[in-house]
């Protein structure tokens, strides 16, 4: 099987799975809005919910599925510091398919910390860049092994072990520990997976920005993710792009220029609020 073969398919997979958690459940809309049926923000996170975001005034905080106290009982975040006009990068890694590199330039260009969340293909796939990026200061954090949806499992050794062997992969690789951030796959988490993260030392981090990058075959223009990333960034904004996204590529470092221009700077995600 040739590798860009092999390169298609892991898209098609991640695509689609990430497509099912964006389109279903509390009220997700392809924009990654969440509403319950009478308009209101959804409920706190009690049971397994997708994580998603409303946005009812534009460069304000946006109101997510929990509120940033209910997260923070757990030690997950959503949102960072927003008394400051402060920025949090992070990227999600599923697969390589020609844009890390890019993404890397960009950010050391600007001096920009930033975090990358890695599954066991990329590490596999990639190892030159996952290397790259530790030996660049970036923090690499955990997206799971097999990014499966973590709120179904309920044992707290095989939740563990997702995250385990992810982290000896990295170990083995780049000879350093990998980072005790997590972020759930496709945003599906539950409070048991709070707990359960927290209990193994991770802070969960969801996110407060994000739009539709995901789609290698059906990538937005550069005008579509201005038009969605830019309005929509607010002090304390943690940021989720796909580092599989071609337009993301080829935007981040104007993208960046124009954070900066409306006054923003960038933070590592060790510096968000205790």
């Amino acid at each position: 099987m040739s590798n860009s073969i092999r390169i298609r398919g892991a898209a098609l997979v991640y695509s689609l799975l990430f497509a099912v958690s964006v389109l279903s459940g509390c009220g997700c809309s392809y924009k990654g809005t969440v509403t319950t049926t009478n308009g209101s923000a959804c409920i706190p996170a009690v049971q397994t919910a997708n994580w998603g975001l409303s946005f009812p005034t534009e460069g304000q905080t946006p109101i997510g599925n929990a509120s940033a106290e209910e997260l923070a009982k757990y030690h997950a975040y959503y949102v960072g510091d927003t008394a400051n006009k402060v920025i949090y990068l992070t990227f999600d890694c599923g697969y390589e398919n020609g844009n890390t590199a890019k993404i890397l330039d960009a950010l050391k260009k600007h001096n920009a910390p930033a975090a990358f969340f890695v599954v066991g293909h990329m590490i596999e796939s990639a190892p030159e860049l996952v290397q790259r990026m530790a030996d660049e200061g970036y923090i690499v954090g955990n997206h799971t092994y097999h990014h499966p949806d973590m709120s179904a499992i309920a044992n707290q050794a095989a939740f563990q072990k997702e995250l385990d062997d992810v982290a000896a992969l990295y170990y083995k690789t780049t000879g350093k520990e990998l980072s005790h951030y997590y972020r759930p796959p496709r945003g599906v988490y539950s409070v048991e997976n709070l707990r359960q993260a927290d209990a193994l030392g991770y802070r969960t981090i969801l996110w407060s920005l994000a739009y539709v990058d995901w789609y290698a075959d059906n990538q937005p223009t550069a005008e579509q993710a201005y038009k969605k990333l830019l309005p929509r960034i607010h002090n304390g904004a943690i940021v989720l792009l796909h580092q599989t996204s071609s337009t993301n590529a080829e935007i981040l470092d104007e993208l960046l220029t124009k954070w900066e221009d409306m006054g923003y700077t960038f933070a590592s995600l060790d510096e968000l609020p205790q």
